[in-house]
């Protein structure tokens, strides 16, 4: 459905609202098939028919979720059936990897500003007061500390990596967290064009 929220043009600093409409089927399907797991299943595939594939190989694809505000484009919109197809990818693929002692997973990550998430309407303004507010809490991290933290903590840690029961390495966690979502929605709440300075 059609969803509507606050947005902030880069350019002029104008926050405003915008509405973003539902995608027709023949994009729901494209956007499956950029960002689903088909092209990623396709090459583990390749690899292991190769005989390229290393015993105790893992395999992780990077995927984002968010809070409730971004649900509507990351969860339950266009790009969500994309990350639901992502995530059954890794179950399958874990599947068939655990014969040789790999495994797949899905790795939730913190927001990120990229070119393509920047182009996204309520995102980047979302970002801009997570950002904040993640480095008043001395809980930001950059890409480097973000991906060190996936591998040392979770990945290759000793022990079992370390996923939630939906198979996915959850390292939004501290994105997640309550104080930071109460704080970044106390902002949200309060942005305008006057103060998103």
């Amino acid at each position: 459905s059609a969803y509507t929220n606050k947005t902030m043009n880069f350019h002029s600093g104008e926050v405003s609202t915008v509405t973003i409409e539902p995608a027709a089927d023949d994009e729901v399907r494209q956007t499956i098939a950029v960002m689903g797991g088909e092209d990623w299943g396709m090459w583990i595939d390749q690899l292991q028919e190769a005989g390229v594939l290393a015993d105790g190989a893992t395999t992780v694809a990077y995927s984002y979720i968010g809070p409730e505000i971004t649900h509507p484009i990351y969860k339950d919109g266009t790009i969500g059936q994309a990350k639901n197809d992502l995530e059954k990818t890794a179950i399958s693929l874990n599947d068939q990897l655990k014969p040789q002692g790999g495994r797949a997973f899905v790795s939730v990550n913190k927001a990120l500003v990229t070119q393509s998430s920047s182009a996204i309407p309520v995102v980047p303004l979302y970002i801009s007061a997570l950002y904040k507010v993640m480095k008043e809490k001395e809980l930001h991290e950059n890409c480097i500390q973000q991906m060190y933290r996936l591998f040392a903590g979770h990945l290759y840690n000793g022990g079992e990596a370390a996923a939630d029961g939906s198979h996915l390495i959850r390292i939004d966690d501290w994105e997640m967290r309550e104080d930071v979502q109460a704080e970044v929605m106390r902002r949200w709440t309060e942005l305008e064009t006057d103060n998103v300075p």
